[in-house]
């Protein structure tokens, strides 16, 4: 049997029609006989009947905008927080939350931090952080004055939530992700899932190696 042709080739322009977005296709790739289409070099793919033609477009087209987003810590960073000024913590992690409405928009960073005296996890917005030491720094910074934070909470303050039912969810989510580009790479042999499910690797290493530092020092 003759197999069909894709319906749009790589530079096609298309409408995203889930979210009215214009794009360019990028690659296209196929599975189990169906065509997938990237567009604009992003990690999603989308199937035939979410595309169409940038001329055949008969809906409302939202105007895409160019996001800038400048992140004051990075990972390994040693901060303090706002409301937990006796403890060190490091970050190992950050997301971008993007809000639109009508009248108003605004980006919101945030942050997921351990704290270096018991592993314990917290989330803190980047107003409530302050730079103690950046990542190349840390290491002999916690050597050096990691004991002047290990200090107990005084009774009846709040402490963190336990980092197995608060943020074992985060190392869940980072192996779902390795498996998804896992998969992703199996089927289509494309090296950039192969270098994402590599950056996954570093960063469950990075976590046990700090995770075993604090269980010594204990």
């Amino acid at each position: 049997m003759k197999k069909n042709n894709p319906k749009f080739r790589i530079g096609d322009t298309v409408v995203v029609t889930i979210y009215g977005t214009v794009g360019k296709i990028t690659n296209i790739k196929q599975l189990d006989g169906e065509y997938l289409y990237e567009v604009n070099e992003s990690e999603g793919l989308f199937k035939e009947y979410c595309l169409v033609l940038l001329e055949d477009y008969e809906g409302h087209i939202f105007e895409q905008e160019q996001i800038d987003i400048e992140y004051h810590f990075l990972f390994g960073d040693l901060v303090k927080v706002k409301g937990y000024e006796q403890d060190l913590f490091k970050v190992v992690g950050f997301r971008t939350e993007i809000w639109r409405y009508k009248d108003d928009a605004w980006e919101d960073v945030i942050y997921e931090l351990m704290r270096i005296s018991d592993g314990e996890w917290l989330e803190a917005d980047e107003d409530e952080l302050t730079l103690i030491a950046d990542s190349e720094q840390a290491d002999a910074y916690i050597q050096k004055y990691g004991f002047v934070f290990a200090t107990p909470k005084p009774k009846g303050q709040n402490l963190l939530s336990s980092p197995i039912k608060h943020k074992g969810s985060w190392v869940d989510r980072q192996l779902d992700l390795y498996n998804d580009y896992k998969t992703l790479h199996r089927m289509f042999k494309d090296t950039k899932y192969k270098k994402k499910m590599q950056t996954i690797l570093e960063q469950l290493k990075n976590y046990s190696e700090t995770k075993s530092k604090i269980r010594e020092k204990e």
